[in-house]
């Protein structure tokens, strides 16, 4: 492993110390090129941030108390700096905090996302904790979210029990807003006149007609509906708000309490006033507006200040948006004591390398060494063709590599005047820890070689001020920070690189033609001009299947790739992309041309769920 060293231009990003300091005494915003240029108020797609829970290591890794989620957490070996409190309904001074809890809704996350619209921060807590371990961390207001049972069906998740008396703002949503009728003294019942889809909802005449949520809004409107269960009758006190053909309770709330719930989705853009709905239940809540993109990085510069102190952190560049955010907001943070470390592993794309060495060292002048590790990495996935092994390999290889170069940054032993870098920046989202089976009742969906494919070993303790980020928000936060739109607007790609875009065994020759089949299509969709309109397009290369084919007039058996351009707002979800026909045929035309060892392009449409975005 090589290690050389990407001098630094004359001219910094940022004043780093001198916002620390000002970061530190808490008297102002921090100042510098990279200056913070505004609230950042979120606007349709927001990300939402999830799931945090208090956590403290005690494993091989050092580790200081903090808010984790995932295996690391759960394994006890690093703690990372993250954006909740560990135990407060405050994730910095001023700013309040919404649960929402999951009872397997498909539309949790957006629940969330909706809410942190509405500037307010908001984590997702799964159904089965125990509300007083949500009352400590003290929300200003929770949400119970929808979900696919029957509030009758045996093993039917319930509310938590003592939640609905304790008080606290409550907002019951579909199956949520059941279990609040249901559990009050209200009637459920299966009447067999479900509704799917956009409905009409009329609100209840009265005084006021419509009550806080609903109150001034149309007398008829559309709304998005999807149970099959049906409010028959309201608990006793509660004031019937609205109504649909076939649901004589589509929204009720108890007067003089802070117990609302609806029928409908108000989180879902088809119901035409639900963002109102929502607001509403925030201001009657009395949460504050105060979450934005600048609160975030305010928060995550004081928080990486505490936690790394006056050490030293070494920050691996994947080539990726995620790291190089990451990396910004701790040079933000820390300025001289990170040092960047880039990583060639040899599974990037075409011409990787070079920009992150050229353009991310120009935009922020980070001190960046870049270490040479492609013949280590492909020699210990050789062989190797489960997904599951390549992204904990890929992990293991990355901690190995970030431990060299530490030692190789610190000196020789004997001159060494100072420790060696003891802390490991990494561009860590949410849906990495979600996937890697984060939090509890998660299921393991795949490692991400930055969640679960750490060492037990690691000698790092992890700094990871992306962890409770979406993507869309940690985009926000990098223009925040003032970093160039060639690599905040950058398409997400995997950490383990074009090494899961092999469905097979990784080799050096397979590297290559997935590489070229790669660049062609990224070509192809920039020239269109449709970089913003997708969220990220794979090329997998299906490397144990071959097809026959008809290429110069002769007979080919040739390698098969699959286009994976997708839609999403935050990578939990996606769609299939519609992209132009004519746009298709240029790249398909282009890859059997230009790679001859390519003889079929074929085209992924499947959603997530049930596929993953990534085929490994």
């Amino acid at each position: 492993m090589q290690i050389r060293n990407r001098p630094r231009p004359t001219r910094l990003a940022s004043s780093c110390q001198a916002g620390r300091r000002q970061a530190a005494a808490g008297r102002q915003p921090i100042s510098g090129k990279a200056a913070l240029v505004g609230s950042g108020q979120a606007g349709n797609g927001t990300g939402a941030v999830s799931g945090t829970g208090a956590g403290t290591g005690t494993g091989a890794g050092r580790a200081v108390s903090g808010n984790v989620t995932g295996s690391a957490a759960a394994a006890g070996r690093v703690t990372s700096s993250g954006s909740a409190a560990a135990a407060g309904g405050s994730t910095a001074a001023g700013t309040d905090t919404v649960l929402v809890v999951d009872f397997g809704a498909q539309y949790a996350q957006l629940i969330a996302r909706r809410v942190r619209e509405c500037q307010v921060y908001s984590e997702i807590v799964p159904a089965t904790m125990p509300a007083a371990e949500m009352l400590a961390r003290d929300p200003k207001a929770i949400i119970l979210s929808g979900g696919p049972a029957s509030v009758y069906a045996p093993g039917a998740p319930p509310a938590p029990a003592g939640l609905l008396d304790a008080g606290i703002p409550i907002l019951g949503i579909c199956y949520g807003f059941q279990l609040m009728m249901l559990g009050l003294g209200g009637s459920v019942e299966h009447t067999g006149a479900g509704e799917y889809g956009a409905t009409e909802l009329r609100i209840a005449p009265g005084a006021p007609a419509g009550g806080v949520l609903l109150g001034g809004l149309p007398a008829s409107q559309q709304v998005w509906m999807s149970h099959g269960d049906t409010c028959a009758a309201a608990p006793p006190g509660f004031a019937v708000t609205a109504s649909t053909a076939a649901t004589p309770v589509a929204a009720a709330e108890l007067p003089g309490s802070s117990l609302y719930g609806v029928q409908f989705h108000p989180e879902v853009l088809h119901s035409e006033h639900g963002m109102q709905v929502l607001r509403r239940f925030l201001d009657a809540a009395g949460c504050r507006r105060t979450w934005t993109t600048q609160s975030v990085v305010e928060e995550q510069v004081a928080r990486i200040q505490n936690q790394v102190g006056d050490g030293r952190a070494i920050c691996g560049l994947s080539g990726g948006v995620d790291s190089a955010v990451a990396a910004a907001l701790v040079q933000r943070a820390i300025g001289s004591q990170l040092t960047c470390v880039f990583v060639d592993h040899g599974l990037l794309r075409k011409g990787e390398a070079d920009q992150v060495e050229k353009d991310f060292v120009a935009a922020t002048g980070v001190d960046l060494k870049v270490v040479d590790s492609a013949a280590q990495f492909i020699r210990a996935l050789a062989g190797v063709t489960d997904p599951e092994q390549k992204r904990k390999i890929i992990g293991r290889e990355f901690i190995r590599a970030f431990e060299q170069a530490a030692r190789e940054i610190a000196g020789p032993a004997a001159s060494r005047r100072a420790a060696p870098p003891g802390f490991l920046v990494q561009g860590t989202l949410y849906p990495d820890v979600v996937e890697s089976g984060g939090g509890t009742g998660t299921a393991n969906i795949k490692s991400h070689h930055n969640v679960g494919g750490l060492p037990d070993d690691l000698a790092f303790e992890l700094v990871e001020p992306l962890r409770t980020l979406f993507k869309d928000e940690v985009r926000r936060v990098g223009a925040e920070l003032g970093l160039p739109p060639e690599i905040v607007w950058r398409q997400p790609f995997p950490g383990p690189g074009l090494a899961v875009r092999i469905v097979g065994e990784v080799t050096g020759e397979r590297l290559r033609i997935v590489r070229e089949a790669d660049h062609v299509a990224r070509s192809e969709l920039s020239r269109a001009g449709l970089d913003r309109a997708i969220w990220q397009c794979p090329v997998v290369l299906l490397a144990d299947v071959r097809s026959v084919g008809v290429q110069g007039d002769g007979r080919s058996y040739g390698y098969p790739v699959v286009l994976r351009p997708v839609t999403s707002e935050d990578a939990m979800t996606a769609d299939w992309a519609r992209l132009p026909d004519a746009v298709l045929a240029t790249i398909s035309t282009r890859i059997t041309n230009e790679v001859p060892e390519i003889n079929r392009v074929v085209l992924d449409i499947t959603t997530k769920p049930p596929a993953t975005i990534e085929w490994e």
